[in-house]
């Protein structure tokens, strides 16, 4: 099978922002965590200051200092979570990112506001203007409310040099494998929803921007090695050991990233608490995640 391309590598991680137990920003523990990361973690690089970076909770300046410190500190591709939906704001903060040394940007769609699709192709068009670095759409409808429609995706890969792909956590394989159909050749899909990844690689998808790839990056590259290698029953095989790790990185009693953080404080890692509103966590948490890992052969 002939590997897809990716520019950012097969496997990045959204990583959450370790935060000191007042709720301050912890930067030397974010640079610590993507250390980790990108040299035992099996990542090739990080999504900072997305959805699992709690970024509704980040000023943008506190964005900008914990994009700048992990880009000065791992050699990997930092891509910054810069969308808004205040285009205004998207713009702006697109531009400090690539500045502080974003090697790309993620661009979520605008929520709550639910603006048209020719609004969202204006948005995009002025957030990819904003840099020089190549630009993910993040398609997410169960959290913005609107999606991207495939028409607007087509129409922006199509005229917009920078826009290369879709962060896709729309949940519905067969429209991404139609979307590939239409795109030109060298659209770039990554899963947002770990427990699809191996079906949107089957639709053509190059790789993973993962939450459970905190802990199970190494696995998820294995996979993608499998897959890739064209031995479908040994990426099914390391699928299969990931579900429960799937399963655990988020519910409503225990919204992402209360599952990651408990998971890496269990193994070591800065993490810290979330910052409100995600409330606190529940005490089975921390009893499900050494399940999970005891799952995974480790203590």
């Amino acid at each position: 099978m002939t590997t897809a391309i990716a520019t950012f590598g097969r496997v990045l991680t959204a990583m959450v922002t370790p935060f000191d137990a007042d709720g301050s920003l912890d930067l030397d523990g974010a640079v610590k965590l993507a250390t980790y990361l990108t040299t035992e973690g099996g990542n090739d690089g990080l999504i900072i200051a997305g959805t699992t970076g709690e970024s509704p909770t980040l000023t943008h300046d506190e964005q900008i200092e914990l994009i700048g410190a992990v880009a000065e500190a791992i050699d990997g591709p930092v891509v910054a979570g810069a969308g808004s939906n205040d285009t205004r704001a998207a713009v702006e903060l697109t531009e400090r990112a690539t500045a502080a040394g974003a090697a790309g940007l993620l661009h979520v769609t605008p929520y709550y506001n639910r603006p048209s699709q020719a609004g969202l192709l204006d948005h995009f068009k002025a957030c990819a203007a904003a840099t020089d670095m190549p630009v993910l759409l993040y398609d997410i409808k169960g959290r913005t409310g609107r999606p991207i429609s495939m028409e607007t995706m087509l129409e922006l890969f199509e005229t917009v040099d920078n826009i290369i792909g879709v962060k896709d956590a729309n949940g519905d394989p067969a429209q991404t494998a139609r979307l590939l159909s239409l795109a030109p050749p060298d659209t770039e899909v990554y899963s947002g929803d770990d427990p699809l990844t191996l079906a949107l690689l089957a639709t053509g998808a190059v790789g993973t921007i993962g939450v459970a790839t905190h802990w199970i990056g190494n696995e998820t590259q294995q996979m993608m090695d499998a897959f890739f290698g064209g031995d479908m029953a040994k990426a099914i095989e390391l699928n299969r050991l990931m579900i429960p790790s799937y399963s655990f990185e988020t519910g409503d009693l225990a919204p992402n990233p209360i599952p990651t953080k408990a998971m890496l404080r269990l193994m070591g890692l800065p993490a810290g608490p979330t910052r409100p509103p995600m409330g606190p966590e529940p005490e089975f948490v921390e009893i499900e995640a050494k399940a999970v890992l005891a799952g995974l052969g480790r203590s």
